[in-house]
């Protein structure tokens, strides 16, 4: 079996150390980065499965390496090392597209269950749609773009990908933020604030071109979440 790469990026040697030597007994092929300018130019040049990033760095910060990676590899997995306390910084990162985050300090055992778990999502993503109308065009989810009949496109990264398809396979049906937290975004919604999934809604709205005022495609359904619409959906 062909092993997984895995980049670690994070300044603090010691833990960087016990992050490697702890994948490499997993038989995970490691690249490291001390820095946010190393580890920003390996992110977006490595060829790996998966990359393992802190927030706080020397040089570009984990946020805005996530922001470019986002933007250049929209389908590589990231997990972002996190302190306690840095609560704002995680919610960002999941804004921006972050798989999961591992709180410090962290056992060994939990960071490589989240890292298998990410993993296999990224591999065993749904295919059940490949294709979804919307007005005035057609969203192409192998592709990760919306292609529009006046011949626009607009790329969607992996984590709107994901959330629209679950809203399409689940058309007509409202769903709400709790379940898009577990379903979409693998996390346990107990007792957790966030506005991610409100924002990444805005955003997605924004790329399909539906008026967030009056939405066609994704409406929100009061009291309850969001649901993809049917035709003769009354809300």
């Amino acid at each position: 079996m062909e092993q997984r790469r895995v980049l670690v990026v994070e300044d603090d040697a010691a833990i960087r150390r016990g992050i490697v030597d702890a994948l490499e007994f997993a038989h995970y092929a490691v690249k490291e980065a001390a820095d946010g300018e190393a580890g920003l130019d390996l992110a977006l040049s490595l060829d790996c499965d998966l990359i393992l990033l802190d927030l706080v760095l020397p040089g570009p910060d984990g946020l805005e390496i996530l922001r470019q990676v986002r933007e250049a590899r929209p389908t590589l997995p990231v997990i972002i090392l996190t302190a306690r306390g840095e609560e704002d910084d995680r919610v960002q990162g999941l804004t921006l597209g972050a798989d999961d985050y591992v709180v410090k300090p962290f056992s060994v055992k939990e960071l490589l269950a989240r890292i298998e778990a990410v993993l296999r999502r990224s591999a065993e993503r749904p295919t059940d749609v490949s294709t979804i109308p919307v007005p005035g065009g057609t969203v192409h989810l192998p592709r990760r773009e919306v292609c529009f009949d006046d011949g626009e496109r607009t790329v969607l990264s992996e984590r709107e990908i994901d959330l629209l398809r679950y809203l399409a396979v689940n058309t007509g049906r409202a769903i709400s933020r709790d379940e898009l937290l577990s379903r979409v975004w693998r996390l346990d919604p107990t007792g957790l604030y966030t506005r991610t999934v409100d924002m990444h809604i805005v955003r997605l709205r924004e790329k399909l071109r539906d008026n967030g005022t009056e939405p066609q495609v994704i409406l929100t359904v009061r009291g309850k979440g969001y649901m993809w619409a049917t035709a003769g959906s009354d809300v």
